[in-house]
């Protein structure tokens, strides 16, 4: 007899391997361990923004991408490779902002600030968009903070600004940074350098890279601002655009200078910086972290005069000054030179419970503490009063209330001094009145020599 057929054993589908999200390239997370750094730029800016009399401004993340364009120049770098740029169905062409300075002056335009007293000091923190090769400090996201003053011509405010930049690096222990400071000039009297400058390049064409032969025709005042070695090399030797400024330009530019040495601010005179957006003028200055550390990649911030761009975009004729300054880089160069910055405050005390009845007291107790500024640590998810103790010695905190059965019956909370291990017993209507004792007397103690 045929042998039947054996029966195959069903398939068991297998199920989908789900592909796990990944990080888009040149962005990241900023996770609690970076926090602190973080939390000490921004509460340091913010600091020095009210001291020097700056009013916060939040423009959007999303712009018109003509206003860009216009701003900062067609032949620029950031218009031609790296605006995030598409396409919106209701209102055009739109760009994820690549810089600040462009959306205040379109602010200030907006909103009539010309009509407050001159000049309007605004400040701002947040993030900024390039599509640009993710580098060391720079993603395609990152975070830039700046301070513009718009509607003042007079050099002094260019000093100022300079010197609130080389205060926040003394203040933040950034110490050995170099100010790099020039002048452009204005329209008029770049006229004749860019000439200058054109022939010099294009006796040496055939040196350049391929950006810069582009640059020579569409935008040769960018030559100056190429980071490749062979183009360094050229421009070693380029003319130097101080000796062509018009006298308007350069006794602004004096006085500029005289007023950082009255401040006795050490900076570097560099003929050759130029920045590397089109509306700029006249004064202009980065910040790097040594001498020997010069390139893109290791500008920590910069900024200058920008005294057409509010006409340019539709205002009245408003002279302005600004700078920013990134967080990565700056944070990158903190870890560099291990500079200790203060860490988040730590609580003064843990609120362990044992028991449901505990549990709910301690529920009311944590918000009425927290409404007094005591910061208190808890682990109610846990009943285990070793485990929460625990958790209390890992925060090294200094006392340990503890709430169980018998406390919540005897309307009473345990105090313990995790130091020493000694308990007291008290109502529990006086908790936060005996805590504030105890903390303010820790606080005042004189320290022991």
């Amino acid at each position: 007899m045929p042998k039947k057929a054996e029966k195959q054993p069903k398939k068991i589908p297998k199920a989908p391997v789900l592909k796990i999200p990944q990080l888009l390239r040149g962005f990241k997370d900023i996770l609690p361990a970076e926090q602190n750094f973080w939390r000490f730029i921004c509460q340091t800016a913010e600091n020095f923004s009210l001291g020097y009399g700056f009013s916060r401004i939040d423009p959007p993340i999303l712009e018109e991408a003509g206003l860009f364009v216009r701003s900062i120049g067609k032949q620029t770098d950031i218009v031609e490779k790296e605006m995030f740029t598409f396409n919106d169905v209701a209102q055009g062409m739109v760009v994820l902002r690549p810089e600040a300075t462009a959306s205040i002056a379109r602010a200030y335009i907006s909103h009539g600030m010309f009509n407050l007293p001159q000049p309007v000091k605004l400040f701002y923190w947040g993030p900024m968009f390039r599509r640009e090769r993710p580098q060391s400090g720079r993603q395609r996201q990152f975070y830039q903070f700046g301070f513009e003053i718009l509607g003042e011509a007079n050099p002094v405010v260019d000093a100022q600004l300079i010197a609130i930049v080389s205060n926040f690096f003394n203040q933040i222990g950034l110490d050995q940074i170099s100010l790099q400071v020039n002048s452009i000039g204005c329209p008029d009297c770049r006229k004749n350098f860019i000439e200058e400058l054109v022939n010099y390049y294009r006796a040496k064409r055939k040196m350049l890279c391929e950006d810069c032969k582009n640059r020579l025709t569409k935008n040769p005042l960018r030559l100056l601002d190429c980071k490749q070695p062979s183009c360094q090399f050229i421009k070693a030797s380029a003319p130097q655009i101080v000796d062509w400024l018009c006298e308007n330009c350069k006794t602004h530019f004096m006085k500029v200078a005289e007023y950082l040495d009255s401040l006795n601010i050490f900076y570097k005179l560099n003929p050759y910086l130029v920045r590397g957006l089109d509306y700029y003028t006249r004064t202009v200055f980065e910040v790097w972290p040594t001498e020997k550390e010069e390139g893109s990649q290791s500008v920590l911030g910069g900024g200058g005069r920008y005294d057409g761009l509010v006409e340019l975009l539709g205002g009245r004729p408003t002279p302005a000054v600004g700078v920013s300054l990134g967080v990565e880089r700056i944070i990158l160069q903190l870890k560099q030179k291990e500079v200790a910055i203060p860490s988040k405050k730590a609580p003064d005390v843990f609120l362990a419970q044992i028991g449901d009845a505990a549990k709910i007291k301690a529920f009311n107790l944590y918000e009425r503490l927290r409404q007094e500024n005591i910061l208190v640590a808890e682990s109610f998810a846990k009943d285990s009063l070793k485990s929460q103790l625990d958790s209390a010695n890992k925060l090294k905190v200094k006392y340990a209330l503890i709430l169980g059965q018998k406390e919540v019956m005897d309307g009473t909370i345990l105090i313990r001094e995790m130091e020493s291990g000694v308990q007291e017993i008290i109502d529990f209507k006086k908790t936060v009145a005996e805590l504030k004792k105890k903390l303010n007397h820790n606080n005042h103690q004189t320290p022991v020599v």
